[in-house]
């Protein structure tokens, strides 16, 4: 029985982007191995840490939503754990109400996207591309559901 399952982990803040994508397709192999799917990966960057792991202040977040089975988890888990790049990770259940939720509205964004006419497509001018007549209100409108909260600093007073 599939799950939908949500994956968290932290690397070590000096690992690059050849690294980071190679742990990323290490956990997609795995995941495709098992039959399960890999919905969405969410990397929020470096970030600080609440408290230090290895002498390490800061952290590369990235958190990946998957569909999969139970015996896929144990082996995730497994490889996560021997890496030496990973400080921390965690695998959670996601829930149920909130994963329907996503999936209608991205089945309503996907019919929308279906059912607009493929005829709007006009030739702009280059005197109407060099203005950007967008109203504040339609920017306003992005999906902002994937970005993190900033982080305030704390700003001590003598």
């Amino acid at each position: 029985m599939k799950r939908d399952y949500e994956l968290g982990f932290i690397l070590n803040p000096e690992v690059s982007e050849d690294e980071t994508r190679t742990i990323l397709d290490r956990v997609s192999q795995i995941v495709a191995n098992y039959g399960g799917q890999v919905v969405r990966v969410n990397q929020w960057g470096r970030r600080r840490l609440a408290y230090p792991i290895e002498r390490h202040r800061d952290g590369n977040y990235i958190f990946v939503d998957m569909i999969l089975t139970p015996e896929t988890v144990a082996e995730l888990e497994r490889t996560l754990m021997v890496s030496e790049i990973v400080l921390r990770h965690m695998v959670k259940k996601r829930d149920p109400k909130a994963v329907q939720k996503e999936r209608e509205e991205r089945e309503a964004r996907a019919a929308a996207a279906a059912n607009a006419p493929a005829a709007e497509e006009t030739e702009i001018s280059a005197a109407e591309a060099e203005v950007d007549e967008t109203p504040v209100a339609e920017l306003s409108e992005v999906d902002l559901d994937d970005v993190p909260p900033a982080i305030e600093e704390e700003t001590i007073e003598a």
